[in-house]
């Protein structure tokens, strides 16, 4: 199991599963300028996110931010799949989404998220909250 108290000290890899093609590079551009050592995979919808994370051949990300609002299966639905999954479950998943309902991220906490942030609008507003998340301290 990864130890997630000192990620600090090392290279992270940030894995973003969500439908929107300019969310998507914009959040890896931004990763990169947070610390070059960060590499970003970006992955367009639930289930291949789900086929990349299980693929035992593939090095579990540190940090999995998923959006909630996709097509097929919902950032709900692939939550829930990653937190039945022992080997996925230890890594904190931030839904990274464009709701902004309470209700709704209360729930998503209870099926395991560790966070529930709505999107940022400009590229600060996404480096702010990229550089938070990777300053936590998680375990």
């Amino acid at each position: 199991m990864r130890d997630y108290h000192h990620l600090n000290e090392r290279y992270m890899t940030i894995l973003l599963i969500d439908d929107d093609e300019d969310d998507r590079k914009l959040f890896c551009e931004v990763t990169g300028e947070v610390d070059r050592t960060n590499t970003c995979i970006t992955i367009g919808n639930g289930v291949e996110g789900l086929a990349y994370l299980k693929d035992e051949e593939n090095t579990l990300p540190d940090f999995i931010f998923l959006d909630l609002r996709m097509p097929g299966m919902s950032g709900q639905q692939c939550l829930e799949e990653i937190k039945r999954d022992l080997r996925l479950k230890p890594v904190p998943v931030i839904v990274y989404t464009t709701s902004r309902d309470e209700k709704e991220s209360i729930a998503l906490k209870n099926l395991g998220a560790a966070h529930f942030m709505s999107k940022p609008v400009s590229p600060d507003e996404v480096y702010y909250l990229v550089s938070f998340v990777l300053g936590e301290v998680w375990n």
